[in-house]
């Protein structure tokens, strides 16, 4: 029993894309992208990986609400994941960023890039608008000014309710987007929904992982090299780690874009060549390891090319 638990912690803590492992992804579909479709729910975790926000640290939401087709996903990205990609930038160099209240004396010097801003704090009045100047080694500052009517189609949009519940919060966002994105050419685009079937090249479907039939099978190999009887309820027909290992090869293949056969056993024989015809399971990982690494410099090389970062 305890080698079976031992071996179920070990599979739910094995990386299954990017950093996050089978419990991290559990996690995320039965919270933070709870209702999402399995379609969507891959999307959201292939922009998390890809833009590096951690949806832990409240840096990127999924948002699910009901259409006439289905679940429609939006995903939302915080201040603190602006930021965040913001600081990825080798000259950035900070930000302030506040509303403006009715009864607020604010003046601003748009070709500086400065302003003077002093709240009304007994008598702040309605907020009328907000302001963000975004800093950059080696460049001049950016200032942005988001006035109340310029968003007031936001209000009435599909993400009214949240304009309305967090009106402040919403327009100082809204300015530090419009400022980041001059000033580090950071563009989030998080208003687009996404429909219960997103058509979306290689965006493959969740499927969460029987991690309890893989304990099992596990357990069922280590007892049968051990003699000993198999633990009662095993599955007969469960994958050994070796079939295992080559459906996760296939898969990945798939996402490699490596389709046919003969690139498929040129790629092995340059990359992890077998030492007799049937590879073993350690050459396996050996070769999954290595097809990991070329999905990594992928998503890299699609980030780098991609000029919006979701």
């Amino acid at each position: 029993m305890a080698n079976t638990n031992n071996q179920l912690q070990a599979i739910q803590e094995e990386v299954v894309v990017g950093n996050y492992t089978q419990k991290h992804l559990d996690t995320l579909k039965s919270t933070i992208a709870k209702g999402t479709s399995n379609e969507q729910f891959a999307l959201f975790v292939q922009t998390c990986v890809r833009t590096g926000l951690d949806p832990f640290l409240n840096q990127i939401f999924c948002i699910v609400y009901n259409g006439k087709d289905g679940p429609v996903m939006s995903m939302q990205i915080a201040v603190e994941g602006i930021v965040a990609l913001a600081k990825k930038h080798p000259q950035y160099k900070g930000f302030i960023a506040s509303e403006i209240r009715a009864n607020d004396h604010f003046t601003a010097k748009m070709h500086s890039g400065e302003v003077e801003h002093e709240p009304d704090v007994m008598n702040p009045g309605e907020t009328v608008g907000a302001y963000c100047i975004a800093y950059r080694d080696d460049a001049p500052n950016i200032l942005v000014i988001v006035r109340r009517d310029q968003v007031e189609h936001l209000i009435k949009g599909r993400n009214g309710q949240m304009w309305k519940d967090y009106f402040d919060d919403m327009i100082v966002k809204h300015a530090i987007k419009r400022a980041f994105k001059r000033q580090y050419g950071i563009e989030v685009s998080e208003d687009e929904p996404t429909s219960a079937n997103p058509s979306i090249d290689n965006v493959s479907p969740y499927e969460r992982r029987d991690i309890t039939a893989e304990s099992d099978a596990a357990a069922a190999a280590a007892a049968k090299q051990g003699n000993q009887p198999l633990p009662d309820g095993s599955p007969e027909q469960a994958p050994t780690p070796v079939e295992q290992a080559l459906a996760d090869m296939k898969s990945k293949f798939k996402q490699l874009g490596i389709t046919e056969r003969d690139d498929q056993r040129a790629y092995i024989q340059e990359h992890a060549k077998p030492k007799a015809d049937a590879p073993t399971l350690a050459e396996l990982k050996g070769l999954l390891k290595i097809m990991d690494m070329h999905l990594a410099e992928k998503a890299a090389q699609e980030q780098a090319n991609d000029e919006l970062p979701i």
